[in-house]
């Protein structure tokens, strides 16, 4: 499956905007990020490399193929829900993330170049409980 940003697509094809999104909680976001990782949870997925080094506008739109996040945009449900691509910052907004908790799921400093997908579901749900 080919991923493209909303800007991408309007320039090839009209989309309806106004379709109405899935609503889920800021839990049941980050519950299913965790399932769909634990679906596969020996699969290495790619990190991001010091994210905490980044300034805030390019780690924002740091992205990678096969990270976490990846996985979480792949799913039609986060879509339809209102995840808008497989960036940094649109994990961090859609899942309401702080930077510290996003860098324990995917940072290179963390784990190396992959991070395994059980790794990284067990910090989205410790994210998740800090919340609670």
């Amino acid at each position: 499956m080919k991923h493209h940003a909303l800007e991408q697509l309007l320039s090839v094809a009209a989309v309806d905007q106004d379709y109405p999104r899935q609503t889920m909680s800021r839990g049941e976001r980050l519950e299913r990020w965790a399932e769909l990782l634990e679906r596969n949870p020996d699969r290495r997925l790619a990190t991001l490399h010091q994210t905490e080094y980044q300034p805030a506008r390019e780690r924002a739109a740091m992205r990678g193929d096969s990270t976490p996040i990846s996985v979480a945009f792949a799913d039609p449900v986060l879509r339809a829900a209102g995840l808008e691509n497989d960036s940094y910052g649109e994990a961090k907004r859609f899942f309401e993330l702080s930077d510290e908790q996003l860098h324990e799921v995917i940072c290179y400093c963390h784990y190396g170049a992959t991070v395994n997908a059980a790794t990284a579901a067990r910090h989205i749900r410790e994210a998740r409980s800090d919340w609670l």
